[in-house]
């Protein structure tokens, strides 16, 4: 089993950015971590205990994890304790600015192993462009630092298809990554969401798939290899357990103001508001997933990620027709399974399957 706990604070709302996050309820952070921790210790009672279930993976994210002091975390870290695996891969996600060593190495004492960087960019017009609030030596410190507090693993997040954005500006943004001791990359296409300063401002993204494959190839030389559509390793132990977990569709707790959960073929929504969920951290609401919308979201979650799809899951129709797309060497099959040759069409022949 999974667990995400969301902190919904920021120093700076991203002018791309769609998540559940504020940069003006900050006096509100101590109360909303009591609510948290209430939800989690329901959650954890409620289910995880009493199906004597594991935790395998935990993911802090946000919002910016660092804007909350790390002894706020202190009492998170004894809740799940007893319930983690002995190889639990624990992984806080960090703003440049607000990653001091100091909040990274406490951090890294209450058994916080893995963790990853908001860098976006290292040009400095572009970091402002996109509305972040560091630079990049800070993030170049920030990165640094975390290899000396020794982390086991460090990603850095790289936006690309934004206005201005040439293969050039992005191999200068990756060198720059590449150079230093990071073991993983996140390469995400800008995406104009509702909400957004961005949006109705189409101007500012770029459609250039040839950017894309580009983009993946230089990455790949680089030595880190693609195992989904926007993530890659330097090599297999440096993948993310968490986010694999979400594509190979196992259950997940999700703690906090707009978090999901899912588990029980239920997916739970705690309130998005922070004064609400305060109130009250238990009001959630259920959605009741169908097998259909399972099987759905297995084949495109499998397509789009090395985990690839198990052959059973196909019905004779459709098994039919990845027969096709094997035969256009589209897919392969390996070990039961059906993988993926190239990410960037994982919707594409998702559909085609399914429709």
């Amino acid at each position: 089993m999974l667990l995400y706990i969301h902190i919904p604070f920021c120093d700076s709302k991203c002018f791309y950015c769609a998540f559940n996050s504020y940069t003006d309820r900050f006096h509100l952070k101590s109360e909303y971590m009591k609510a948290l921790k209430l939800q989690l210790k329901n959650e954890l009672n409620d289910y995880v205990k009493k199906h004597n279930k594991k935790i395998e993976t935990v993911f802090i994210g946000g919002g910016t994890p660092s804007t909350i002091k790390h002894h706020e975390y202190t009492e998170v870290f004894e809740l799940i304790k007893p319930y983690l695996t002995d190889d639990a891969e624990i992984t806080t996600e960090a703003n440049p600015n607000s990653a001091s060593f100091e909040w990274q190495e406490n951090m890294n004492k209450l058994g916080v192993n893995r963790i990853s960087f908001g860098v976006q960019s290292f040009h400095t017009e572009k970091l402002k462009f996109l509305g972040r609030s560091h630079n990049s030596k800070s993030a170049i410190k920030a990165i640094q630092n975390a290899n000396r507090i020794g982390f086991n693993g460090i990603n850095c997040d790289i936006i690309y298809g934004v206005q201005g954005d040439t293969l050039e500006s992005m191999k200068e943004d990756f060198d720059t990554a590449f150079s230093l001791p990071i073991t993983h990359l996140s390469a995400y296409s800008l995406t104009i969401e509702e909400g957004t300063k961005f949006f109705d401002r189409s101007s500012v993204k770029i459609d250039d798939e040839e950017l894309s494959y580009e983009i993946f190839d230089y990455i790949k030389d680089a030595g880190f290899k693609q195992y989904e559509i926007s993530n890659f390793a330097k090599n297999k132990e440096y993948e993310s357990k968490h986010n694999y977990g979400y594509w190979q569709h196992k259950e997940y707790l999700g703690i906090g103001a707009g978090a999901v959960g899912y588990y029980n073929n239920q997916r739970r929504y705690p309130i998005k508001e922070i004064e609400e969920y305060i109130q009250n951290p238990m009001n959630i609401e259920l959605e009741n997933i169908s097998i259909d919308d399972i099987k759905a979201e297995k084949i495109l979650l499998g397509f789009r990620s090395s985990c690839g799809v198990e052959i059973e899951l196909f019905s004779k129709e459709e098994l039919e027709k990845v027969n096709d797309l094997i035969e256009y060497k589209k897919v392969y099959k390996e070990n039961n399974r059906i993988f993926n040759n190239n990410f960037l069409l994982s919707d594409e022949l998702a559909l085609y399957i399914l429709e």
